[in-house]
């Protein structure tokens, strides 16, 4: 038989054989060849997977992979990977911004003998299209630094 097996394949690609029939079942990957029943995959298919790879590792979804890769046997076009790449920075800076603050919320409630959850949550907003973990204008912007020494939890203990 000619061409790589499944079993090649999910080994140089380290990936799982039901990996790549997943990506094979939603367009991601072409559907190969058959030989006696069995998928024959040309060695091409090692460079689109990593392709696919490198998109996960970066964040892409399996619907933004699909988009990229959709209409293109080898590697997209590279002004199709700008845009998708550029939408994918603006999403990640968005990320970076919205766990920075729930970093900073989360120190600032180590800082005190009691976190006063419920105050800290009532005086978030929750105005349509906003994020209830973004806090609202005037709480301070510099993240507070970690106290001098660890805080233990009280056990069963709910503080108001």
């Amino acid at each position: 038989m000619v061409g790589l097996s499944i079993g090649d394949v999910a080994r140089r690609a380290g990936m799982s054989t039901s990996a790549i029939r997943y990506y094979e079942r939603i367009g991601i990957l072409p559907k190969p060849p058959r030989a006696s029943g069995q998928r024959r995959y040309d060695a091409s298919i090692l460079e689109r997977l990593a392709m696919v790879r490198f998109a996960r590792r970066v964040g892409f979804t399996v619907g933004e992979i699909t988009v990229l890769l959709n209409g293109s046997p080898g590697r997209p076009p590279p002004e199709k990977w700008r845009r998708l790449a550029h939408d994918k920075v603006a999403e990640v800076d968005q990320l970076i911004a919205q766990a920075s603050t729930v970093r900073r919320l989360l120190l600032d409630t180590l800082d005190q003998k009691c976190p006063k959850l419920v105050e800290r949550g009532a005086s978030l907003t929750n105005a349509p299209g906003t994020d209830p973990r973004l806090p609202k204008s005037g709480l301070r912007q510099e993240a507070a630094a970690p106290p001098s020494h660890p805080v233990k939890p009280r056990k069963h203990q709910e503080h108001r």
